[in-house]
Parts: C-alpha cells; structure tokens; sequence
C-alpha cells in the first residue's frame, strides 16, 4: 500500500456516513441484543474467550449483524476474512478457502470467514464451503435477513449456532442517537449541540428498531441545520420529520416479516377484532403489498373461516376486489377496508373444513364399486342392471325431502358437515335437525 493509497482511505474514512463511523469497534460499546449478548450469555463469552465455532446471525436490517462480526474481527487472534455474498463469486471463494488452508499449515490459525448476506450464495457455494467448515479449517460466521432455516444450506445450519438479532427498542436507539452527538471524534461531539425530546422521540420512533435510520436522520438533520448566534445547533421535532419524512416499516415481501404480517391480519379477521384487522391491512399497504395478494387472502377466509354463516361474505369480497381492479389506488383503499372490516365482523364459521374429512374417507375407507344402486345412473343401465332402481324423487315428496341412504354403506352414518349455530348456518341446522327427526 502506496502512500497515496493510504492517504485516500483515510480520507475515505473521515467522511465516511456517520452510521459507518459510529459502528461499535469492542463489546462495551455495542448496544442492544441483551438476550444473547448480555453480561454471561453464550455469545459473550465465546466473544471474549476467542473460542467460536460457526455463528449465523439473523435478523432485519440495522440491528448490528454486521457490527457483531467487526467486533470480533477485532478482539479474534484467529485469521478473519471477509467477504459478501452479493458481490463474491467462485473465484472469491476459492481465494478464501485456498488462504485459510495456508494459514492453517504454515501458522497454524484458524481462518474466521465473515459472509455478509450469506443467502445470497447458491447451493454450489454453500456446498463449497461445507467440507472446511466440517474440518474446522474455517469458521463461517453468517449474516442473514431471511430465515436460515428457510434460505441457508441444511448441513451448514446444523453445524452452525443460530442467533436472531431483533430491532432495537426506543431506548436503545436513543443510547446511539446520543453517543453520536457526544463522540468528538467520529461523531458530533465537538460542535454544541441542543436536541428536543420531541425530535428524539419522532426519530427513534419512525427508526422502527433500525439503528442506521437514526444515524442517517441525525445526520442530515445535523448537516442541513445552520447555527444559531451562539453557535449552536438546535434540531426541533420539525427538523427531526423533516429528516426521517416517512416511517421505516419492517416488511420484506419474500421474507419472514411478510409472512409474520399476513399470518397476524388473517388471525385479527379470523379472531372478529376489526380493529387490529385494520391496523395489519394498513401496515401491508402502506408497506406497499400488492392489494390483490391481501384480497385473495380474504376470499380464502370467506369460505374457509366464515363459510355458511354468511354466505354473501365471498360475494362482497370478490365485488371488493372488482371494484379496486376498476378504480385502483389511492380510492381502491376503500373497497379492501370495507372487505376486511366485513370479514372481521362476519359471524364465523369453518364448517367448509368437513371437506377435508371427506377427504380423508376417500384416501382411506373409498372402495372401488361403492355408489348405492338407487344412486347409479339409470338413463344408460337400468334396463340391463337394474341401475337407479328404487331411488326416491325428493320433490315429490313433503318439504321436498324424503329419507334414504346417499353415503355407501361402509360409511353409513358418517357426519362430514356439522352446521354451526352461527349466522345463516343456525338456520341450516335448524333444518337439517328437524329433517332427520321426521
């Protein structure tokens, strides 16, 4: 490394993002994750022990994944590369393989290999990686935002130790906030500097658990904002929105967040509480879910949750997402509210499900020449078989309704659909009970 070489990095790193500059370089300055990194947790220890096997650190953006692995390429007297899963290809792999073999043999040092967003890398690389980290040549620490379980080889997660980091709490985002403006070296500390409660209180709000959000509107609040006659920078709660305009939603469209808020609105609908229907469906819209996947949700629940004790609940769901297809959004808002609040406040029924066992007697108890003779069809084999002989026409009888046998006779007295006392369905059972009583 040239003179010039180094005189740039330095310059690089002076005017680095304030989030980059701030970044925790020990233990003590990390903030957050107690569960797993609090006085004498496992983690800690094996930090400050220099004794890790391969790590998997899991979690949504800004939560100190990658702070994690700086911290103990710092304190590791082990070999550490790093690499991202993004930008590094077979080459890079091989490099990193090829190093730590070299370490290993002429110093005897294991390698630590940190790879950033390692679900990034396909099968053939995982697959690359897995006989070194079995021969304990490298360490793999991993960081993830989507499920290991889900996105990362199986034979690496079972020879991994799995940690899910969670978004930062308002306290912890206001710990960094003010280490930021104190640090004189890497942060604001030598400039005067006045916050309002209520900027901070909007900024670690809108941050959403996300510790860069904060870095970054703090940053540009503090870089957008003149000093006053005493020199002294004073950032209003207004400057503080003016900065983080629009509050940082956790949502993934392919990843755990979207499925952990589908899963919460269809439980809300499901559970009759329109109120926290209400604030799922707002939170995916405002994510910016596709309305259409929210109303294909919500006509599965028309049938599967509500069923016969509303039968007009599919009707007004698809006539809803009809009229979002015609007018879209901003007003198509309207029709998915109107359906999610006609769900939720649906009287419920999931009776539909006896479908099911039906359809397990098919799988199990279904017999090859089962139909009961009355049932066959008669129009091609009555003559000669005797095919529909002595089937009873309920309409022309009482009630239109006449007793007989329509289930095979192994599975006689079987009950498949059990109406609830419901809505509607309390009316079906009504005249379902008194059918079998004539």
């Amino acid at each position: 490394m040239d003179l010039f070489e180094t005189s740039a990095k330095n310059i690089l790193k002076t005017r680095s993002p304030l989030a980059d500059r701030m970044r925790p370089r020990i233990l003590s300055e990390y903030v957050g994750q107690k569960t797993i990194l609090g006085e004498g947790r496992l983690l800690r220890r094996a930090i400050e022990a220099d004794r890790l096997s391969s790590l998997i650190f899991y979690g949504p953006p800004g939560v100190g994944k990658t702070t994690l692995a700086r911290i103990i390429a710092n304190t590791t007297k082990s070999h550490f590369i790093t690499i991202n899963a993004v930008l590094a290809g077979k080459a890079e792999i091989v490099q990193s393989i090829e190093e730590a073999q070299n370490e290993f043999k002429f110093n005897a040092r294991r390698t630590i290999l940190f790879v950033d967003e390692v679900h990034r890398f396909n099968k053939a690389q995982q697959d690359a990686l897995l006989p070194h980290v079995e021969s304990g040549v490298l360490i793999l620490i991993g960081a993830t935002t989507e499920n290991p379980y889900f996105e990362v080889n199986k034979a690496l997660v079972s020879r991994s130790r799995i940690f899910q980091l969670f978004p930062l709490n308002d306290n912890d985002l206001r710990e960094i906030l003010f280490m930021s403006l104190k640090d004189p070296v890497r942060g604001f500390g030598n400039k005067k500097v006045k916050i309002d409660d209520g900027a901070v209180l909007h900024l670690c709000n809108s941050a959403n658990g996300d510790a860069r959000s904060v870095l970054n509107a703090i940053e540009l609040a503090m870089e957008t904002t003149l000093e006053d006659e005493n020199g002294e920078i004073r950032i209003t709660r207004e400057i503080a929105e003016e900065s983080i305009q629009k509050r940082a939603v956790l949502y993934d469209k392919d990843g755990d967040a979207h499925y952990d808020i589908i899963s919460a609105f269809i439980k809300s609908v499901r559970g009759s509480d329109p109120d926290a229907a209400l604030f799922w469906l707002a939170k995916m819209v405002y994510a910016g879910e596709d309305p259409r996947f929210i109303f294909r949700r919500m006509i599965i629940l028309a049938s599967e949750d509500v069923g016969l004790a509303d039968p007009n609940a599919v009707s007004v769901v698809m006539n809803c997402a009809k009229a979002y297809d015609y007018i879209g959004m901003p007003e198509g808002r309207y029709p998915l509210s109107q359906a999610c609040l006609y769900l939720a406040t649906a009287p419920k029924s999931n009776s539909t499900m006896g479908f099911f066992d039906a359809l397990r007697a098919v799988e199990v108890e279904d017999k090859a020449d089962d139909i009961p003779n009355h049932l066959r069809d008669a129009n091609r084999d009555e003559k000669g078989f005797g095919h529909g002989k002595g089937y009873l026409y309920p309409h022309a009888y009482k009630d239109h309704w006449v007793k007989q046998q329509y289930l095979p006779d192994n599975l006689q007295g079987k009950t498949f659909y059990t109406p609830s006392d419901q809505g509607y369905e309390k009316t079906i059972k009504e005249r379902k009970k008194n059918a079998e009583n004539k």
